[in-house]
């Protein structure tokens, strides 16, 4: 064990053991942290506690930010709980970008300009990881706080469209001779429109963003920043379920911008017609925001960024609560009426126990 007064001797080193148990030191690889004296606000956690971040607006949908927390309620399976600690401080973000790399041509090339806005958004104090995704998520920079790296990768990355793959069911294929299309002079015919076949796999995009974030800690926020149009292929290897658990016990915050304003037709469709872009936002406590051309995406950028750093953010030791389940409802209420309320829909007991 490093005796405290040779610690208090190498401030801003890193301490390791070598062979025969001697100490060396390395400096710090790392980018600098903040100061103490500029170093913002972090979540106090308490053992065995339940963190809630929590997004509250008026009826314009602008942010409400002079609540106290006299006027927040939480439940859970309906019962009351104390809430042990309450902040309206802004909070350093852990946040993935997590950008669909198979958008159609239309959308494309507006996205593909507005993405080095992105990095506006995020602060000194803030890590970043970028990450795109079709048929597989492919990490483009690993965790950073330095936000000139994070613009560069932006500005050097170029998205790609759609998978060169047609499909051609019976109402688009042309004739057939003996069961095979029919040739011609300029090559095989496609009657009516063309589909692309998508290859996105967004549950397990997020599922592989979730898992990058699990280990970051506890007093940072912690969100998956999505940009897509919410196609989902049907060809992943983890769930909605599974990756909605992941995300739950794990304190990660799903926040998305579809760059469509309705969900295709016959894809993505769950309970109530919401997509899993929207449900990955909503059952976490994040939110959903709508753009596709340049302008609209930079601002939306900036509004994402701004709404999860100054969330709410409660905590409660579950008391009285059911035993015979893992999973449990959380409903969180203010009294101020007229206001809309963003939170987690519930909370996982193992994952408390970890």
């Amino acid at each position: 064990m490093l005796p405290r007064r040779l610690a208090r001797l190498l401030p801003g080193m890193i301490l390791f053991a070598g062979a025969g148990g001697q100490t060396a030191a390395q400096a710090p690889s790392a980018p600098p942290r903040p100061t103490p004296q500029n170093q913002p606000p972090t979540i106090v956690v308490r053992a065995r506690s339940v963190i809630v971040p929590v997004t509250v607006k008026d009826s314009h949908g602008q942010l409400v930010g002079d609540l106290t927390k006299d006027e927040f309620r939480i439940f859970v399976d309906g019962v009351e709980q104390k809430i042990a600690t309450f902040s309206s401080d802004p909070v350093p973000l852990s946040a993935v970008v997590l950008l669909d790399n198979d958008l159609s041509q239309k959308v494309m090339p507006h996205v593909q300009k507005s993405l080095t806005a992105i990095s506006a958004g995020f602060g000194p104090s803030d890590e970043v990881a970028l990450v795109t995704f079709d048929q597989f998520p492919e990490t483009v920079s690993d965790f950073s706080f330095n936000n000139d790296l994070l613009f560069t990768k932006l500005k050097r990355l170029e998205l790609g469209t759609h998978n060169d793959q047609v499909v051609a069911d019976p109402t688009t294929a042309g004739p057939l001779i003996n069961g095979q299309p029919a040739p011609s002079s300029a090559g095989i015919p496609l009657h009516g429109f063309q589909r692309y076949k998508k290859q996105n796999a967004l549950n397990d995009a997020v599922f592989a963003a979730a898992t990058m974030l699990k280990s970051r800690g506890r007093e940072r926020r912690k969100i998956v920043f999505i940009i897509s149009d919410g196609n989902n292929s049907g060809r992943n290897n983890h769930t909605f379920d599974q990756t909605l658990h992941l995300l739950l016990e794990s304190d990660i915050s799903v926040y998305s911008i579809s760059v469509v304003h309705s969900v295709p037709v016959g894809k993505s469709v769950l309970q109530r017609g919401e997509s899993e872009l929207d449900k990955f936002a909503t059952d976490t406590g994040g939110d959903t925001f709508y753009g596709s051309r340049e302008d609209n995406l930079e601002r939306l950028y900036s509004d994402l960024t701004e709404q999860a750093r100054n969330e709410y953010t409660l905590t409660f030791a579950p008391d009285d609560v059911p035993q015979d389940r893992d999973y449990h409802d959380i409903d969180v209420h203010v009294r101020r009426p007229g206001l809309t309320i963003e939170a987690r829909h519930g909370y996982y007991e193992s994952a408390m126990a970890r």
